[in-house]
């Protein structure tokens, strides 16, 4: 008898899953007795209790939950992600981007938990032979509050840099402090330090070595973040990019000792294939969604806003942390903010973007360089837009607010592909165990420099101002950038 019901987006039914699902059963796992619930065909379906309830999710239909999981996201920090948008302002161009950090946390923690029931078939070929329930059980939950720190409208608010700390940071302190350190020490027998050691690691920590081999999962260069989120963000802008093949790669996956002996994730020469959409896939949704030149100037605008907010006392970095996406906006509109953080709020309110003004790329050289430095100088950035406006303003005899003309300089992208093939049969003059790069012949380089130069700064301004600065482009405005930098 199927007991499912259909609930809205984020929200999860309150069924008991049927009785000819599930059973208990114990698998061996190096020389322990460890018990998991399997299914119907005998294989391990979860690392932890047995799923009382699931979520239907628009990727992977049903998702199970036990009651330790339903406890944590019924959690205050854990609900406030259903308000915190996973793209941030995407859906002002895609309008049904509105997918939200909850749903992607809990598709996170789906394939987690999939990756794990993957490499719990295999046993002692390639499987989890030896490694500890508690580390399992400490990856699953740090997969599913891996954004529990995440700030309003997706990654736009840590450019600040200080004051802002990241959110992995945030993410920890939320893990240590608030309920969901209760639940975690009292239900889970977890340490909530150690579960926030996979989201926010430190130099100093010494991981368990179970928890070091099973946190590539959560972070590297096939994680299950980014195997949810590639393909939610696609499924949400309804854009045929971000395609990749979830089952297979995670079909892929073992447990392989390296040259050194030392155990690592690694993927069966069957998981190449995937694997290479996965690094093309970002690459498509960073070309084409997430440095959008309409999305970038909404996302800076907000930037500048909080900036002053900050810069003027009206708002402190702690206080960013509590907000949604929806309350920080309304923050921003209050009357004691100052005059720019108003308008800028307003205008992002309203749906009015800045335009561009000015596109440079890398092949600029020394302006693109000098533009660049400010990315990671946020308070200089500041001062010279203000400069800049000032200038410009006077040169044209026009009233420019000190606001009105930013800089967008897109983070600068990591490109990491520090992973081993393993060739139960490895072709004549290969060996069992390789790198990606001697596998494939491609190395991280070959994405950095096609991201170097479609990465560019833009120059945006209230669209007031475009026909004015547009046409003094080259005998103003750049020659007062250039002085100013």
């Amino acid at each position: 008898m199927d007991t499912r019901t259909e609930r809205s987006k984020g929200a999860h039914s309150k069924h008991q899953m049927p009785e000819t699902e599930l059973s208990a059963d114990t698998v061996v796992v190096g020389a322990e007795m460890r018990q998991f619930w399997v299914d119907a065909e005998n294989l391990p379906l979860l690392p932890d209790m047995r799923p009382t309830s699931t979520v239907r999710d628009s990727l992977y239909e049903l998702i199970p939950l036990g009651p330790r999981e339903e406890k944590l996201i019924s959690t205050q920090p854990f609900l406030r992600l259903q308000q915190v948008k996973q793209l941030g302002f995407v859906y002002r161009v895609w309008p049904g981007a509105t997918h939200t950090r909850y749903e992607h946390s809990l598709g996170s923690y789906h394939l987690a938990v999939r990756a794990l029931r993957a490499l719990l078939q295999r046993g002692e070929a390639g499987g989890l032979d030896g490694v500890s329930v508690k580390s399992i059980q400490a990856l699953v939950v740090a997969t599913l509050l891996h954004d529990i720190g995440h700030y309003p409208y997706s990654h736009t608010i840590e450019e600040l840099g200080h004051p802002i700390v990241r959110h992995e940071q945030v993410g920890r302190s939320i893990i240590e402090k608030s309920e969901i350190a209760t639940i975690l020490e009292r239900d889970y027998q977890l340490a909530p330090d150690r579960v926030a050691n996979f989201i926010d690691p430190q130099k100093s920590t010494r991981w368990p070595e179970d928890d070091a081999l099973l946190s590539h999962l959560l972070s590297g260069a096939l994680d299950v973040d980014k195997l949810d989120y590639l393909p939610r963000d696609a499924r949400g802008c309804n854009v045929p990019y971000g395609g990749v093949d979830v089952s297979r790669l995670l079909g892929a996956l073992r447990v392989h000792p390296d040259v050194r002996g030392q155990r690592q994730i690694v993927v069966t020469h069957k998981g190449i294939s995937p694997l290479h959409s996965l690094l093309h896939a970002r690459q498509e949704m960073f070309d084409n969604i997430y440095w959008h030149h309409t999305i970038r100037a909404l996302q800076i605008m907000l930037v500048r806003a909080v900036q002053d907010a900050l810069t003027e006392g009206n708002i402190t970095a702690e206080q960013l942390v509590g907000h949604d996406d929806e309350s920080l906006l309304m923050a921003l509109l209050e009357p004691q903010m100052p005059a720019s953080s108003r308008a800028l709020a307003e205008a992002l309110k309203l749906r009015r973007p800045y335009k561009e003004i000015l596109e440079v790329s890398r092949l600029a050289g020394r302006l693109f360089h000098r533009l660049e430095a400010l990315f990671w100088d946020a308070e200089r950035r500041r001062r010279i837009e203000k400069a800049l406006t000032a200038e410009l303003a006077s040169a044209l005899n026009t009233e420019i607010a000190d606001y009105e003309i930013l800089f967008d300089i897109p983070r600068p992208e990591k490109w990491e592909m520090n992973v081993w093939i393993w060739f139960e049969q490895p072709p004549v003059g290969m060996e069992t165990l390789m790198p990606w790069v001697e596998v494939t012949g491609l190395q991280p380089d070959d994405l950095a420099r096609y991201e170097q130069h479609q990465r560019r700064i833009r120059l945006v301004a209230a669209e007031r101002l475009r026909p004015l600065l547009l046409e003094h482009k080259d005998d103003l405005l750049l020659p007062t950038l250039d002085q100013l930098l």
